[in-house]
């Protein structure tokens, strides 16, 4: 419960930055992005080197809210 905690502070909703989609700590990095680049095979260590504002807890709390978001009880179907 508390690392829930922590990740939730990490992850920020700002409907003044990146059109109130979901960003790393209210910057222009949103946890899509994230999620696109560990998905296309990058490591945490590439990424931490590639952005150097971004911190390794950055990188767990988007897979945390990825987590929450897929525990959702209502979904929407991927487009095919």
């Amino acid at each position: 419960m508390e690392k829930d905690l922590k990740f939730s502070e990490r992850i920020t909703l700002n409907p003044k930055v990146c059109n109130g989609r979901p960003t790393i700590r209210n910057r222009r990095f949103t946890v899509a992005q994230m999620l696109e680049l560990l998905a296309a095979g990058m490591t945490v260590d590439e990424i931490l080197d590639d952005y150097p504002y971004i911190e390794r807890e950055d990188i767990f709390a988007c897979l945390w809210y990825a987590s929450r978001i897929a525990d959702a009880q209502s979904v929407l179907p991927l487009a095919s």
